[in-house]
């Protein structure tokens, strides 16, 4: 992600209606407010849920564009500063780190894939964050 910020200001209307700071941004929050979810959870309370959409799409490696509305709390603000976006970088960066150190049994609820342990977490950040990257990419040709 930090390797396109040169790039934060790039459009393609055919591929999205936002640019790729709004990419940017978008997947940077949702690697820190799910990592930082993730490591406050109490691991005792985890319990696994069979959940469909997951097995798919999980299974898939895929997750289709315009399907899914982004929650409130993952919205980018009107302007994005390439400061604003290296400072999430250096935060994404130590929310990982936290991250792969929790118990096995820490979890994120997802509001499409439900409950996900710290394994299926990563899983989901990784697609997550690949499927913007994608976007990124179809911005730039």
């Amino acid at each position: 992600l930090s390797g396109h910020i040169a790039q934060m200001d790039q459009r393609n209307p055919a591929v999205s209606t936002s640019d790729v700071a709004w990419q940017i941004d978008h997947s940077l929050k949702v690697i820190n407010l799910v990592s930082k979810s993730l490591v406050l959870s109490n691991p005792d309370q985890y319990q696994s849920q069979f959940n469909a959409w997951r097995l798919l799409l999980f299974t898939l490696n895929y997750i289709p564009r315009g399907k899914a509305k982004a929650p409130k709390m993952v919205l980018p603000p009107e302007e994005i500063s390439e400061e604003q976006l290296r400072q999430q970088v250096q935060l994404a960066h130590e929310h990982i780190e936290q991250l792969y150190s929790a118990p096995e049994n820490a979890y994120f609820r997802h509001f499409v894939f439900g409950t996900l342990n710290k394994k299926r977490t990563i899983r989901f950040l990784k697609l997550h964050t690949n499927h913007h990257l994608k976007i990124i990419k179809d911005i730039l040709k």
